[in-house]
């Protein structure tokens, strides 16, 4: 759907003005209905570089950009869209017969036009040039003016000084010629006053060639930079100044010799050795530049202590941040370990019943799930997570989603769908893609208190905007919103929603990592997420998630956790892991599956026993993260030297994988079951 207010782009404040005013009662109505040679005038005034308005309509409404804005004055704040008469209420007997001789066709323009005026410099006179033109409809009618504006006061007064100087100039030789013999003695007196002025200005004054080399300098270099005049001139400006700062110095003094007024900023050397910032304004006349310059040093310094503060703040918050995440996890994973402890408590007792054996099993197994899945979410916050990309066409995938949905929500929320019918393809961890969308949809459950609306809608092509201060991109990105009609969510919390454990729900009803994931699992599949919220309204969510123009993949089988776990057939297992419980554990684990383990505790270790071919094995199943050769380069050595050889890998975390990828190879992640050990090297074995 198309922005109809599209024309106010590039219109600065002038167009932030039209944006916040409440149009609905104005006889111009919204500008969403404004007509097209309405929006099309208006938009050629906002985007203008010259001082414009825009009168339109027969009560011609008053309409400015932002370079003819400073000459409002006091009315800046209501005259958008009022009455040309009440705008300049002041100056409306002058200025309606010229607007009349406008709207009658006669084209005027008027140059150095006296107007009194309440500007932004108070009530004062002032000059302008203007020009009007009509703007004709599309039938040829009146639809208003182009008002082109110049304000000229300060020619119009300089021309006055100098006509005046001039006048004075006349008397004055007048004079001389009558006094002939006081001429020397005024000559003395003007000399006086200009050395005077040189002498006791403050800042740094000088003059200076083309090449560089100073010719005069005031006694300020001495007071401000400790050198005397006999040490500075004949030298060049570059002996004195920062070598970081010599090509703009050149540059500079490069510009005067081509007629231009340059302004630097540089830094030059005390005689002591410390530094001095400079601003300099310089000016040429004949072979020479006259240059004063004023030493800002203290300005700088005190820049450069905010900027420190400001650092030192944001690492302040960093460090809250991180103890937050902290406590956070703490707490969680205390409160996973309670349970397992006391379950493997009540394992150890002799006299258990059978019932309650198996009620302590299915405890310490779900925590164990619940432990992962709170690691997994944690490393999608942190971007750490390694994915599992895969091409997938989203639209279908939200169209599930939302049939899903019906179950996650509840009977009181109805789930809505618009999903355009042409395919719009994403490549990204589809499972990641799917936890994203039930957690924002659980959330906005929660917000509607279990009754509302729910809407998914979806948008292919769209352009990433800027978000939380990053750039946006005008690639092309699948767009996935969902829509609550809840409470909406106040606009201080909005900036901490995708911390971790952050959460605005009751204690025990949500650990606020569900939006966290969302964010980790968008910066990692090279997108973002972006928030809108009204209080009382309701809270949209939106997905950006980059477009790929490729064909589906074939979606991958996924099992079932219930299912009995595979066996082997005596095949040869080399498992490589640095850490002795989890090696110990994976050997006892393929044993009990009917493979034939080896373990080595490290890269080099496992490289020794696979010999020149590895043909004493039938696959290498090794851990990812491990002092020296890790299991990823491994992998890789393995796949140069002994392509039969398959290799699975095994992480529960990873920053190689998270970064790269998996190159290719097959991944189980930590913490795995024997059913999912057992099903995966069925499938990489090829085994039936």
């Amino acid at each position: 759907m198309s922005d109809k207010t599209a024309f106010l782009a590039g219109g600065g404040e002038a167009a932030r003005l039209i944006r916040e005013r409440d149009w609905s009662d104005h006889p111009l109505g919204p500008p969403e209905t404004w007509s097209s040679e309405f929006r099309t005038a208006l938009s050629l005034v906002l985007n203008s570089p010259e001082s414009m308005i825009l009168a339109w309509g027969p009560d011609l409404h008053f309409f400015f950009n932002d370079t003819y804005s400073r000459l409002l004055g006091p009315r800046l704040a209501w005259a958008t869209g009022e009455r040309f008469d009440r705008v300049w209420a002041d100056a409306w007997e002058q200025a309606q017969p010229i607007i009349a001789d406008a709207f009658a066709g006669r084209t005027r323009r008027f140059e150095d036009l006296p107007w009194k005026l309440d500007t932004d410099r108070g009530a004062a006179q002032t000059w302008f040039t203007f020009s009007y033109s009509r703007v004709l409809d599309a039938d040829g009618g009146i639809a208003g003016l182009f008002i082109f504006t110049n304000e000229t006061t300060q020619r119009v007064v300089a021309d006055a000084a100098l006509k005046e100087s001039q006048d004075n100039l006349e008397q004055a030789l007048d004079e001389v010629r009558s006094l002939n013999a006081t001429l020397e003695q005024r000559v003395e007196e003007r000399t006086t006053e200009r050395d005077l002025m040189w002498d006791t200005a403050p800042d740094l004054m000088l003059i200076i060639d083309f090449e560089g080399v100073f010719r005069r300098v005031n006694p300020a270099w001495t007071l401000l930079l400790g050198y005397e005049a006999e040490e500075l001139v004949g030298h060049h400006v570059n002996e004195f100044v920062l070598a970081e700062d010599h090509a703009g110095t050149v540059e500079a003094y490069t510009e005067a010799a081509g007629g231009g007024l340059p302004r630097i900023v540089n830094r030059y050397r005390h005689k002591d050795g410390s530094t001095r910032w400079i601003s300099w304004t310089a000016a040429p006349a004949g072979n020479l530049t006259y240059a004063t310059g004023r030493d800002i040093t203290l300005a700088r310094e005190r820049q450069a202590e905010l900027e420190h503060a400001q650092e030192a703040l944001r690492q302040s918050q960093k460090l809250e941040a991180v103890g937050q995440l902290t406590g956070g996890v703490a707490h969680d994973f205390n409160n996973l370990l309670t349970i397992i402890r006391s379950s493997v408590d009540f394992l150890r007792r002799p006299d258990l019943p059978e019932a309650r054996k198996d009620r302590y099993l299915n405890a310490v197994s779900d925590t164990v799930e619940r432990a992962a899945k709170l690691t997994g979410q944690l490393l999608a916050f942190a971007r750490r997570q390694a994915l599992k990309p895969e091409v997938f066409d989203v639209g279908r995938k939200v169209s599930a989603i939302a049939e899903m949905l019906d179950t996650v929500t509840g009977a009181r929320v109805r789930v809505l769908t618009d999903v355009p019918r042409t395919p719009c393809f994403v490549r990204a961890d589809l499972s990641q893609f799917e936890t994203a969308l039930i957690n924002i949809a659980v959330n906005a459950r929660d917000a509607m208190d279990g009754e509302g609306t729910l809407t998914l809608r979806l948008g292919c092509g769209a352009a990433l905007p800027p978000i939380r201060g990053h750039a946006g991109s005008r690639e092309a990105f699948a767009a996935v919103s969902l829509t609550d009609t809840g409470s909406g969510i106040r606009p201080e919390q909005l900036a901490r929603i995708f911390e971790p454990f952050f959460t605005t729900k009751e204690i025990g009803k949500g650990t606020g990592l569900g939006l966290s994931q969302v964010f980790g699992f968008a910066k990692q599949s090279g997108g973002d997420v972006d928030v809108a919220s009204t209080v009382g309204e309701g809270t949209t969510f939106t997905l950006y998630l980059p477009e790929v123009e490729t064909e589906e993949e074939p979606a991958r089988e996924r099992g079932h956790e219930g299912d009995l776990a595979p066996l082997g057939t005596g095949q040869r297992i080399l498992v490589v892991e640095d850490n002795i419980g989890v090696g110990q554990f994976a050997t006892q684990i393929l044993e009990d599956l009917g493979y034939r383990p080896t373990w080595a505790v490290n890269a080099e270790e496992a490289l020794d026993r696979l010999g020149e071919d590895g043909r004493d094995f039938d696959l290498v199943f090794s851990d990812v993260v491990m002092p020296g050769m890790g299991g990823v380069e491994l992998a890789k050595t393995l796949q140069g030297r002994m392509p039969r050889l398959p290799v699975v890998l095994a992480s529960g975390y990873s920053h190689v994988l998270a970064q790269e990828g998996t190159h290719g190879f097959e991944l189980l992640q930590k913490p795995y079951s024997a059913v999912q050990l057992g099903r995966i090297l069925h499938q990489v074995l090829g085994l039936r």
